[in-house]
């Protein structure tokens, strides 16, 4: 499956809408994606995966790099809209006590 993103920003802020499978051949779209925010002085991002039917341990391992690139310059990252099955892979991990998570409200499954 493809992976689509749609991002705003605002100053030193960026909100990225992704929507797809993150896998071990999306994956480095993702990172580009959100490298070339980095890049370009974003310090505090929000990666919305409400739209993302499945993420594995090479989207994880993304997750991870952009977040710790954020916090050498003290900058932040929260992940939002997770669903059930998403948060599931979080918690299984231990990541859900890294990342910032907002879990998907009950009915966006």
């Amino acid at each position: 499956m493809e992976l689509t993103f749609r991002t705003q920003v605002v100053d030193s802020c960026a909100t990225v809408h992704v929507t797809g499978e993150i896998d071990m051949y999306t994956a480095s779209e993702l990172r580009e994606q959100l490298s070339a925010l980095l890049s370009s002085g974003v310090t505090e991002l929000t990666v919305d995966v409400g739209g993302v039917d499945f993420c594995d341990s090479t989207g994880l391992g993304v997750f991870i790099g952009i977040l710790r690139r954020l916090r050498e310059v003290n900058g932040s990252m929260k992940i939002i809209a997770v669903r059930h099955q998403l948060m599931k892979i979080f918690q299984l991990t231990g990541l859900h006590k890294v990342f910032d998570i907002t879990p998907a409200e009950p009915s966006d499954g």
